[in-house]
């Protein structure tokens, strides 16, 4: 099975709290979980690792401590060393706007290794989730979060559009999109309910264990199953959503022309037939 020591990190903490199961924590909580340049890079390399990984067939995004799952960018380091700080090196306004196009396409793409990692990915909220915390588990293929959360697309009270994911991905989460206008715009605050009732949360539970309780119970689920045929559900998902009906269905025809010559089936078959639990091969 899958051990910790091969996912060692400063910021995050990698633990297997259950046969296949994968728990992400984010780790710094005494900055409220804020984001350094590091972070972003082992946040992508944690992914990338786990997507591949055969001991590996669910995962779940938290953080620790009490009072957030992230504020977002640590924007006094940012302002520091990073792309928010002042580039002398480039004076010409070109080769600047280059090298900071460099910049944010190299942090789109660690955050998109959780969209792109083919094991699914279940995020689960509490606390303050800000900026980046909607980038992130906007990513994720199931959210649910504590009662205590508090939401906030807060680019724009820095002084930015999102540049990172949520201005693309949540227009395609399935909620209404003068809501996702709105909340964008304004920066405002919206709570554990509202997240519910727009559906970007598909669960609220009363506190950070009891939504990481149901996490876990949800992921050990999922892994209980094929995970051909779970990686290619989540394939397809995200591909239909992409695309159209038409190119769905003949994604899908084309993945199933080899995915269903796989054994899970007649295993999952065979199960049912003789009431007993399938065991399926690592991928």
């Amino acid at each position: 099975m899958a051990s910790a020591t091969n996912y060692t990190y400063e910021h995050f903490n990698i633990t297997f709290p259950s046969p296949y199961v994968a728990q992400v924590e984010i780790n710094r909580p005494k900055k409220l979980n804020a984001f350094i340049e590091q972070m972003w890079t082992d946040l992508g390399a944690i992914f990338r690792a786990l997507s591949v990984d055969p001991d590996v067939r669910a995962v779940i995004l938290t953080a620790a401590g009490d009072r957030a799952f992230s504020s977002g960018l640590d924007v006094q380091a940012a302002s520091q060393n990073g792309v928010l700080a002042q580039q002398t090196e480039h004076a010409d306004p070109a080769r600047k706007a280059l090298s900071i196009r460099r910049h944010i396409l190299e942090f789109q793409r660690d955050i998109s290794a959780i969209e792109e990692c083919e094991k699914p990915v279940i995020a689960v909220m509490h606390g303050i989730s800000y900026g980046l915390a909607i980038d992130m588990t906007v990513c994720c293929d199931i959210r649910i979060c504590a009662e205590d959360t508090r939401f906030s697309v807060r680019e724009v009270d820095i002084g930015l559009a999102a540049d990172i994911g949520t201005l693309t991905r949540l227009p395609k989460a399935n909620v209404p999109l003068s809501w996702v206008k709105e909340v964008c715009l304004t920066a405002r605050d919206f709570d554990a309910a509202e997240a519910l009732r727009v559906g970007f949360v598909s669960g609220v539970c009363e506190s950070k264990s009891a939504a990481l309780k149901k996490a876990l119970e949800m992921a050990t689920l999922l892994a209980s199953k094929s995970p051909v045929a779970v990686q290619s559900t989540k394939q397809i998902l995200n591909y239909s959503r992409d695309h159209s009906v038409a190119d769905g269905l003949n994604q899908i025809a084309l993945l199933n022309s080899a995915m269903l010559q796989t054994k899970d089936v007649e295993a999952a078959m065979l199960s049912g037939l003789k009431k007993r639990k399938p065991t399926f091969a690592k991928l």
